[in-house]
């Protein structure tokens, strides 16, 4: 798989999940669940998981915070947030 893509990092029923978003293709998304609800990985953390899926993030990228909430209507309800950065598959790496 070649080019760039988008990897996203979110909280999946209480653990942070890192997956790359593949759109136009069948192909699973390749995902993984950091086994923790907190604190969210850091950016070495990230970047050895996107290794592990056989991506790297492109150079110069940056991760975006968006936060965004369970329930839009619901000002009381609890914060999700969501990371997003840039990716591209690894060199050699064929996927």
């Amino acid at each position: 798989m070649v080019g760039e893509f988008t990897a996203q990092l979110a909280t999946r029923a209480g653990c942070w999940r890192l997956y790359v978003v593949l759109m136009d293709t069948t192909a699973p998304w390749p995902v993984y669940d950091v086994d923790r609800a907190g604190p969210p990985p850091t950016f070495t953390e990230r970047s050895a998981v996107l290794k592990r899926l056989g991506f790297e993030p492109v150079p110069h990228a940056v991760w975006t915070w968006e936060e965004t909430s369970e329930e839009p209507a619901d000002p009381a309800s609890p914060v999700r947030l969501i990371a997003t950065a840039r990716v591209r598959s690894r060199p050699g790496v064929v996927a």
